[in-house]
């Protein structure tokens, strides 16, 4: 099966920047939509943002909207989370996937996932 390899993610203050990257295996990867998703210790993995196979279009969440920007490389087969201003409430580990639906229906539609990278935003 196609492995996930997240990366990019680390401690920051309030306020400040990362970026994260995903890089996939799957022969697949450029005519599928790709997205971030992240999980807060305690709570279940959620959706965060969305990008078409061919990267025309973007779907972010509300609490990220503005803040947040993805975008992708088929040619290197990667995905990439620019993150600005960030809260304590961004603090979770971030994984890729590929998306399955669109806006608010947007799922994981690979059934395997990544290590993650956690992200740390203190206040």
């Amino acid at each position: 099966q196609a492995q996930l390899v997240e990366s990019g993610g680390g401690v920051v203050q309030a306020g400040g920047s990362l970026r994260l990257s995903c890089a996939a295996s799957a022969r697949t990867f450029s005519s599928n939509a790709m997205g971030w998703f992240r999980q807060a210790p305690g709570k279940e993995r959620e959706f965060v943002a969305a990008i078409s196979w061919n990267g025309d279009r973007m779907y972010y969440v509300d609490s990220v909207k503005g803040r947040f920007t993805i975008s992708r490389d088929n040619a290197k087969n990667t995905v990439t989370l620019q993150m600005n201003s960030l809260k304590p409430e961004d603090t979770a580990a971030y994984y890729c996937n590929s998306i399955g639906g669109w806006g608010t229906t947007s799922r994981a539609a690979w059934t395997y996932w990544g290590q993650g990278t956690q992200v740390t935003v203190s206040s």
